[in-house]
């Protein structure tokens, strides 16, 4: 229940952020610091519990507003995006040593497994809902995305 506290914090903070046009806040939440620093790209997100393992590090996405000079980055005209259906952490395989669902260049299938988000400590696969060819993997292995932002480009 503590995780899906922290993530509504978190997006209740990056909400603040845009709604402010803030580059930077932070805030101590109990024995919880959240350090959000805006970079062109989005924000850094740094949850610090006190006596925790490492913090976690995570980009979450620029919304509409502030993302407007990085399309040139976006996806080819015909690449399908694969978004995130909820927030949570991405891995790209089941587990640590195991092979990644997928890599780029990799041909997928309708319905095949892209990656993991976890959320909760709910794992949940992702599924194509289309074919191709993956042509970039956005968030890096361990990353927090944001329900909506970009996961996968897939190309027909």
């Amino acid at each position: 229940m503590a995780h899906e506290h922290e993530t509504e914090t978190i997006a209740s903070l990056l909400e603040i952020m845009h709604e402010h046009d803030l580059d930077r806040i932070k805030v101590k939440a109990g024995d919880a610091i959240y350090e959000l620093i805006r970079r062109e790209a989005g924000a850094q997100i740094v949850a610090a519990p006190m006596g925790a393992a490492p913090a976690a590090h995570a980009t979450a996405a620029a919304t509409a507003a502030s993302a407007e000079g990085a399309a040139p980055s976006g996806p080819p005209p015909n690449a399908k995006r694969v978004t995130a259906p909820l927030t949570g952490v991405f891995y790209r395989s089941p587990s640590p040593d195991a092979e990644a669902f997928v890599n780029v260049g990799d041909r997928v299938e309708a319905g095949s497994v892209l990656c993991i988000l976890e959320a909760m400590k709910l794992f949940n696969e992702i599924q194509s809902d289309f074919s191709g060819t993956v042509l970039r993997i956005i968030p890096e292995n361990g990353e927090l995305v944001s329900q909506g932002e970009d996961l996968l480009w897939i190309a027909p």
